[in-house]
């Protein structure tokens, strides 16, 4: 890629959405510099909507004159929700460029605490979007719309169950590491001690029957292996009933993979699935990717995505992360990279535990912003597909 053509992208993140269940709905995106031609850019490179499918792709636009029709052709209306500020709904133009929009099959929603369903209807919204660090709007605001109403910076349970009274049914924010804790602290530490006898079978390369023991001893962990290894990603025709088959059909280095982020998927009590499973294996799959777009080797990769998946066990475990690493025999810069986000590992890991770097941060690590999109857009997808086969 020309150096040129790289310095001009912008730097853009994305923010998953999720949904009651834990499920991702929608993604959020992070797009610091507003105009028609940068957004078009952006959603052709690596091709955003079918990367991001099934999600739908939230659009937040401070201003709505940015966005030409050029620009939208780049869209999928059916996936696409437009996010104006609520202050901008009584604004005679805005309306009527809203009431374009809709009558071309784009959704609208309003961003704001004070919007209400009297604004929505003039800007032609469905519903409201607002900040849960702050104000929360009143019940009356929300009722009269259709929804889906979503709540962001929804960083811990206490906020979250205040926004579902309200009626929100779509979620953004950090509100996944409190649960995760929560349910670590109420199990009685015998799981913890199988994650962690098989998470060090798996470091060690042991083999199948070694592996075995702690599976037989969790059955969910196992049901859920098979479960994913017979899903459709795999495309085998005849089911899969043994940890043998599943090793000889898929290779080793494949099941491993599956098996390191399958500690992730354990449902919590209520059914739900674990908030953690997607964001880790985004985390993986974006380090991984980065890896290989700058050229390193198959085992450079493997060590990428390792320290993505492990990066959230202190969450899952409820542990410090130097008790994990001390238990498990990992590679010398996986363990840095964990614990002192230091090395090319830890300077990667701390770029993706962010939702948009920064410039600075990228520059160091010797990644341009292109390059950052599409590691990012892969590993989303990759996450999607993880979470509806297990």
């Amino acid at each position: 890629m020309p150096a040129s053509a790289s310095s001009q992208f912008p730097l853009v993140g994305l923010q998953a959405v999720a949904n009651a269940h834990n499920e991702w709905v929608a993604v959020i995106l992070h797009l610091p510099q507003e105009s028609g031609g940068v957004l078009a850019s952006v959603l052709e490179a690596g091709e955003a909507y079918a990367a991001l499918a099934p999600l739908d792709l939230i659009i937040p636009l401070h201003d709505p004159f940015s966005v030409d029709a050029a620009t939208l052709a780049a869209c999928v209306p059916q996936r696409t929700i437009l996010r104006l500020p609520a202050s901008l709904a009584n604004d005679k133009p805005i309306q009527k460029k809203c009431a374009q929009w809709a009558e071309a099959g784009y959704r609208i929603v309003l961003d704001g605490a004070h919007g209400n369903a009297v604004t929505a209807a003039l800007a032609e919204a469905q519903a409201l979007t607002f900040d849960a660090g702050g104000a929360l709007p009143d019940l009356h605001q929300l009722l009269p719309l259709p929804g889906p109403h979503m709540a962001y910076n929804v960083d811990d349970m206490l906020r979250l169950a205040a926004v579902q009274e309200l009626g929100v049914s779509w979620f953004a924010g950090d509100f996944a590491r409190s649960h995760a804790r929560a349910q670590s602290e109420a199990d009685d530490g015998s799981t913890r001690r199988r994650l962690l006898a098989l998470l060090g079978l798996l470091a060690r390369d042991a083999d199948v029957q070694e592996l075995e023991v702690p599976l037989k001893q969790d059955p969910v962990l196992a049901y859920h292996l098979l479960k994913l290894v017979n899903s459709a990603a795999f495309g085998f025709t005849a089911p899969i009933t043994s940890f043998s088959q599943a090793i000889a059909l898929l290779g080793r280095r494949q099941l491993q993979r599956w098996l390191q982020l399958l500690l992730y998927a354990r449902q919590h009590d209520d059914g739900k699935l674990n908030a953690l499973l997607p964001l880790a294996a985004v985390r993986a799959a974006q380090m991984e990717a980065l890896c290989q777009l700058r050229g390193s080797g198959r085992d450079a990769q493997d060590q990428a995505f390792m320290t993505g998946v492990f990066s959230l066990l202190d969450v899952l475990l409820g542990m410090p992360m130097p008790e994990i690493v001390a238990a498990l025999n990992l590679a010398p810069a996986v363990s840095a990279a964990l614990l002192e986000r230091r090395g090319e590992l830890g300077t990667a890991l701390a770029l993706v535990e962010t939702m948009v770097p920064s410039q600075a941060g990228l520059d160091s690590a010797g990644i341009d912003a292109e390059t950052w999109w599409r590691s990012l857009l892969p590993a989303y997808q990759w996450a999607v597909q993880l979470s509806r086969n297990v």
